[in-house]
């Protein structure tokens, strides 16, 4: 990463003058108040969706699509055959930042953080995919600089556009449930393996991937099809796991509708991998196969509430509310909240709002809608955030107030799942040994949200940002 242009790009992008609209600059395209130029970075898979729901707002134009992995772009190169085409996000920086309005990241978790700052920085609005960002010291500088620069930002979390979450908030703010005190969450995935073996020995690179730009801030290692090309969620040097690929949809609904924060404490526990008869195995570098998270957070107007996330298969309380064979959520998860008066349940992306038991919505009175809609609810939040960078409105869900302290909270239930993780060998054992580890982490975690530090278990603060690569650290 160590390109003296890019830097000193950088540089003088956070620095004392700051960088002008593209349209003032050169002259080469219409006002932004017309069109949104925009940069991708990541453009095949979950990426190509996103290039697809932007373009059909149709107040778009792409400048640049940037993949390091050539195998699935073809639709976004097929939608939009005039965008320049790259590689590595740095030539994109050098070459066409003045072309560009925005910037839209949907690389794997390891890379968000390491290619929207450079731009943000440069004044770019940015969309990122979920979660924001790979670890807590990685939000809040994404955050920090959305807010200095004064940029519309979104995550593509879409549920936060949702009317769903909306209505909850209306309901639980009028008292209908009373108040709040436990919320559960939980989710199917992971959907891709998850507490396995590392992958040892290297396979020859397909000529479409650059390895290296992949790996970014990341350690090098031998290429390997265990990773590629979805399967990196379940490795913590690159996803963040279940949690990380769920939560900042399915907790978004308790985050939205209570205004949490930063949570105060977490504690997790996993499914334990075995390798041989009474045989545990040594994993830490995958995320488990299945985990249960009990995090605590102060909401503003309830006080502290227990807010609990299953994963794996693993599935909450069932309600005695809620009817023999009754459904609880839908099948990729949803959300109860618990409260002294009732409970409300709705699906993923705070879908279907709705009270237990599921008779009483035939004759409950509804509170009045006080809330704006967003236009066309999850499937408008590329427009959504769209229209905020062409007039100047705060987006759904925005690094500052809602993007960051979401993935926060996400976040440090993986740093308590890390917790949970970790081990260390008993004086005189071995491995395969029977009950051979300490786990020194298996306890409620403490944070220290100001000063962003765990304050209970000093090896968990090595967990809070992450060991970059030399010539990838942030700056």
């Amino acid at each position: 990463m160590e390109r003296r242009k890019f830097i000193k790009n950088v540089a003088a992008s956070s620095a004392a003058f700051s960088i002008v609209p593209s349209f003032v600059l050169g002259k080469n395209h219409v006002p932004p108040s017309d069109t949104l130029y925009i940069g991708a970075f990541g453009v095949g898979g979950r990426g190509s969706s996103v290039i697809k729901e932007l373009t059909d707002t149709g107040k778009v134009k792409f400048v640049t699509l940037c993949d390091v992995d050539q195998r699935g772009v073809a639709d976004s190169y097929k939608l939009h055959p005039k965008a320049k085409r790259y590689k590595d996000f740095r030539d994109v920086y050098d070459k066409h930042l003045n072309e560009m309005d925005a910037i839209m990241v949907a690389t794997p978790d390891h890379t968000h953080a390491t290619i929207a700052l450079p731009f943000m920085r440069a004044k770019k609005h940015a969309y990122v995919e979920k979660p924001l960002a790979h670890n807590i010291q990685e939000v809040r500088l994404m955050t920090k600089v959305a807010k200095e620069n004064g940029i519309i930002t979104q995550m593509g979390n879409q549920g936060a556009s949702s009317p769903g979450s909306r209505t909850a908030k209306e309901w639980i703010d009028a008292g209908v449930i009373g108040d709040v005190t436990k919320v559960d969450c939980w989710t199917n995935r992971p959907v891709w393996p998850q507490g396995v073996k590392t992958p040892v020995g290297g396979h020859p690179i397909p000529k479409e991937l650059d390895w290296d730009l992949w790996l970014g801030p990341a350690a090098m290692r031998d290429y390997n099809p265990a990773y590629l090309p979805f399967k990196w969620r379940g490795w913590w040097d690159f996803g963040t796991g279940a949690l990380g690929d769920m939560g900042c949809h399915i907790m978004e609904t308790p985050y939205s509708v209570l205004g949490l924060g930063s949570p105060t404490e977490a504690e997790a526990s996993c499914t334990t991998t075995w390798v041989g008869d009474f045989v545990e195995a040594d994993y830490s570098s995958s995320c488990p196969p299945s985990s249960v998270v009990r995090l605590k957070v102060d909401a503003p107007n309830q006080g502290s509430i227990d807010l609990n996330w299953y994963d794996g298969g693993i599935m909450p309380d069932i309600p005695s509310e809620l009817a023999d064979g009754e459904k609880l959520g839908n099948g990729d998860g949803g959300v109860v909240f618990h409260g002294t008066k009732g409970i409300i349940l709705t699906d993923v992306y705070s879908a279907n709002p709705r009270l237990l038991p599921a008779d009483v919505n035939s004759m409950f009175n509804k509170p009045k809608e006080t809330l704006p809609r967003i236009k066309g609810g999850s499937a408008g939040h590329q427009n959504n955030w769209v229209e905020g960078c062409l007039n100047g409105t705060t987006a759904s869900s925005d690094f500052v107030t809602k993007a960051g302290p979401l993935t926060e909270g996400v976040l440090m239930g993986n740093l308590a799942i890390k917790a949970y993780q970790y081990k260390t060998l008993k004086a005189g054992k071995k491995v395969g040994d029977w009950d051979p580890y300490n786990y020194p982490g298996r306890r409620t975690i403490k944070w220290d949200a100001a000063n962003m530090k765990v304050t209970n278990f000093d090896m968990a603060n090595e967990w809070v940002s992450r060991d970059y690569r030399k010539g990838w650290e942030l700056k």
